[in-house]
């Protein structure tokens, strides 16, 4: 995204309030707040204004404060140490981040999706010295052998005395740690500061923003009459609140701008097409399987969803025909879509409305505060149109993992993994992932970490997993396996009772052959998905 639009001039000039300044050699937003607590204080001027929905429970701004204080006084904790949030999209968990926020903890967003043994060692890893968990998951941390200190969600304590916070952080300081992997499918957690979470949010406020001067340009009224006229909007939560999607786009910037947020515990395309009816729901972020969901739920039940006007997704490559369809079901909602990684704090590339339908396939164009090079894997820079890594650079790239490595090199450059180019645009387009991956509806299963489930078994020589394409999923994961003595429920038992359930594959197929291997020895995945059909006996 050039910053030579004028919108985009007049958005970040001197004296706007995403004024742009540089930095030690990068973009930063002048007029950001110093810290993550200080951004979710400013929410406090909605008052009585509606923010969290969850079944019959409906609590206001003013509401979710009280609540946040009564937490933080009972924490117990001092200012920088870890605590763990382990549980389901819920009401709790939302209080949970604001008051360890509020009390200078840092919030440690762990899988809720995982195991017991899982949770347990990713709170170990970080040394959490409390845990907030529903009681489903206090059962799976105690049946681990976890001996730490709970504090189960059921009995967080009700509104009470005010909280007298400690003293202000440093903006680099630590404000939350969320879980990413690498090639090596060991998880790590992403050291994300309060600067990086301010820019983020500030970023995604931005292109809302940008996105109403483009729609009141083209309507030829001021910006200030369709943003005066918008009303509350509303924001359905489906996307897990421990992935950076759900922390910003449908918490965090929701909360700021004053928005009302519904959240739905578990994805059911028929609650959720009930919900948006019922609540007047006007912002929806999915995945693509979720879209296809929907869609399909509306066109059986002739569901109502035109209170729809915002309609997004991120996590894997939006199907032109799905953008088709959405557009068939909800004519009236702008699309939109974005690139970013959790080690970013949320998108770099984004596109909404008209600008992300003139290229459709595209990622999104790089936002203006982020710089964006195209790499050689000998470090050469490439021109437009040329593929390469994609490298990133700005105030929302995180420094480091929890394990002191680096996650930028000393010019502050971070490696994302992932294969794309830019066009003359600097509409991003994605190609391939350097790192072993697969997106199963909007999940990652890193396949290094399932390929070592599997290898604990003694009867296994060889595995491979992998992903194969899937209208409804994105990718399935799949995998294939020389074996001795072993049936595919075995296999399947053993990866359940280890990994979370969306990490297992959805099918294996056996082999007697040696699986194919490159140059340097690796088993070849081109190629093994290249024989995919024949080994699964699909022709």
């Amino acid at each position: 995204m050039s910053i030579s639009d004028p919108i985009i001039q007049a958005l970040t000039a001197h004296g706007s309030p995403f004024e742009l300044v540089e930095r030690d050699g990068t973009q930063h937003f002048a007029n950001a707040p110093q810290s993550l607590d200080q951004l979710i204080e400013s929410a406090r001027r909605h008052g009585e204004k509606t923010f969290l929905i969850e079944g019959e429970r409906q609590l206001s701004f003013n509401d979710c404060f009280a609540l946040r204080d009564a937490l933080a006084n009972v924490l117990k904790i001092e200012a920088g140490e870890r605590v763990a949030i382990c549980m389901r999209n819920r009401i709790e968990w939302i209080i949970a981040f604001m008051a360890v926020t509020r009390a200078g903890g840092v919030p440690v967003l762990v899988n809720s999706r995982s195991s017991g043994s899982e949770l347990a060692r990713a709170i170990d890893d970080i040394e959490c010295v409390l845990v907030l968990a529903d009681s489903r998951r206090v059962s799976l941390l105690r049946d681990s052998g976890f001996q730490g200190r709970i504090l189960d969600a059921d009995e967080f304590p009700a509104a009470g005395a005010s909280f007298d916070p400690p003293a202000p952080p440093s903006p680099d300081d630590p404000a939350a740690i969320l879980f990413t992997s690498g090639t090596s499918g060991k998880v790590k957690g992403a050291v994300l500061s309060h600067i990086n979470i301010v820019s983020g949010i500030m970023t995604l406020q931005m292109a809302g923003l940008m996105v109403i001067h483009n729609m009141a340009k083209r309507l030829g009224i001021p910006a200030e009459q369709l943003l005066a006229g918008a009303g509350q909007q509303a924001v359905l939560l489906v996307y897990p609140l421990f992935h950076i999607s759900g922390l910003g786009a449908s918490f965090l910037s929701p909360l700021v701008a004053g928005s009302k947020v519904v959240i739905l515990p578990r994805w059911d395309a028929a609650e959720a097409a009930r919900t948006i009816a019922a609540e007047k729901v006007t912002m929806f972020s999915a995945v693509p399987t979720m879209l296809w969901d929907i869609l399909k739920h509306a066109e059986d039940a002739e569901t109502d969803l035109s209170s729809l006007r915002n309609i997004g997704t991120g996590g894997q490559a939006l199907p032109i025909n799905l953008l088709d369809q959405i557009r068939e079901v909800c004519p009236d909602a702008v699309m939109g879509t974005g690139y970013g990684l959790t080690e970013t704090a949320g998108s770099v590339a984004m596109a909404v409305g008209e600008d992300f339908l003139r290229k459709r396939s595209a990622a999104g164009r790089v936002m203006p505060n982020v710089e964006m090079r195209i790499v050689a894997p000998d470090g050469r820079d490439l021109p437009a149109g040329e593929a390469g890594e994609i490298v990133v650079r700005g105030a929302q790239v995180a420094s480091r993992y929890w394990n002191g490595v680096a996650a930028r090199d000393d010019d502050g450059w971070f490696r994302t993994g992932d294969i794309g180019y830019l066009d003359d645009e600097r509409y991003l387009f994605i190609v391939d992932r350097l790192k072993d991956m697969v997106i199963s509806g909007g999940e990652n299963i890193y396949c290094a970490e399932v390929e070592r489930v599997l290898s604990e078994m003694s009867g296994i020589s060889e595995c491979a997993a992998f992903g194969i394409p899937d209208e409804r999923m994105g990718e399935a994961l799949v995998a294939v396996v020389r074996a001795n003595d072993l049936d595919e429920g075995a296999i399947i038992e053993h990866v359940e009772t280890r990994l979370a359930r969306y990490k297992v594959p959805t099918r294996l197929v056996f082999t007697d052959a040696p699986l194919p291997r490159n140059d340097l020895d690796k088993v070849d995945k081109i190629r093994l998905r290249e024989m995919w059909p024949k080994l699964a006996g699909e022709r």
